[in-house]
């Protein structure tokens, strides 16, 4: 592993979600780790959708864990979940949480705002 990316987790950081036995799910602790998986979202023109959050939002904590269901029934597609307060230079320009973008072929394609978890779900759908 890179110098410096040793706290990028492919599974959950977040207490009571299951590890998953994908590793299509990771989670941004830090600005270079986010930067990184853009740079590896772009580069390799990959499918994903991040998750922006914060631990103190009540609307986050209630759709993480549907979030993070989702990425077992959708493998092909990368999910990340970023955590604003943790990642602030790379988040600076998320107004709203959770705030959801979808990226395809590397780059931004759609981007959502709040919750719900069949709105996720479609969404998603679409956009694998």
């Amino acid at each position: 592993m890179e110098k410096g990316l040793s706290s990028i987790s492919t599974s959950s950081s977040k207490e009571g979600l299951p590890l998953t036995p994908h590793s299509n799910f990771k989670t941004a602790s830090t600005d270079d780790d986010l930067a990184h998986i853009l740079f590896n979202i772009k580069s390799s023109k990959t499918s994903a959708v991040i998750n922006y959050g914060a631990s103190w939002c009540r609307v986050c904590s209630e759709i993480l864990p549907a979030f993070h269901r989702l990425s077992n029934n959708f493998p092909k597609l990368s999910f990340v979940y970023a955590d604003i307060d943790e990642c602030p230079e790379t988040t600076q320009h998320i107004r709203y949480t959770p705030t959801f973008q979808f990226f395809r072929d590397g780059e931004k394609v759609d981007e959502m705002y709040g919750a719900g978890e069949e709105r996720l779900r479609d969404r998603v759908w679409l956009h694998s």
